[in-house]
């Protein structure tokens, strides 16, 4: 059984999703969480970078004021998250499961895997997007890498379904 389930959230829905379905686990089995949020560039919610020609510099260089306004908006995005962490882990210890986190920068499916290894998890538990294809082969796919260099058990969670509102559903008659 469980007894250390690792669990990679982020702000998204899809994160938020990933944790209700840990928590559920972690009560079912007893085992304790450890919250683990990956501070990325590549991440949809992290400020664009002032190096603006790829090569890591600015042609004619960056100005003070630049640079600055790129800091505090990377410490923003760095608060934000570890806000959700202990929000999380607030809401995972009133439910009665021990509870820690973990926040990193660096690329999400190694930062996932390892610290997976040196935490000695039982699982690791992680959102699945659902890209595949192109999408998946120009953007990646974090759960795709972890599901192949996790040394434990992985399970994905997918993107819960819409309901599909009366306005909704009356769109899709119309358009069959």
């Amino acid at each position: 059984m469980f007894h250390k389930i690792l669990v990679a959230v982020d702000r998204s829905e899809v994160g938020l999703h990933v944790f209700d379905e840990a928590l559920a686990l972690a009560k079912a089995t007893g085992a304790s969480l450890i919250l683990l949020n990956v501070l990325s560039p590549e991440d949809e919610e992290s400020p664009s970078t002032p190096m603006l020609n790829g090569h890591g510099f600015y042609p004619g260089g960056l100005s003070r004021s630049v640079v600055e306004i790129y800091q505090e908006l990377w410490e923003n995005y760095v608060e934000r998250g570890l806000m959700t962490l202990r929000s999380l882990a607030k809401k995972a210890t009133a439910a009665g499961v021990q509870t820690t986190y973990q926040q990193s920068l660096g690329s999400p499916g190694r930062s996932i895997c390892e610290w997976a290894r040196q935490l000695d998890v039982d699982l690791i538990v992680l959102g699945r997007r659902g890209r595949s294809g192109l999408n998946e082969l120009i953007l990646g796919s974090v759960s795709n890498y972890v599901m192949h260099h996790a040394h434990c058990a992985v399970l994905t969670v997918q993107h819960p379904p819409q309901p599909t509102t009366d306005a909704a559903h009356d769109q899709q008659v119309a358009t069959v």
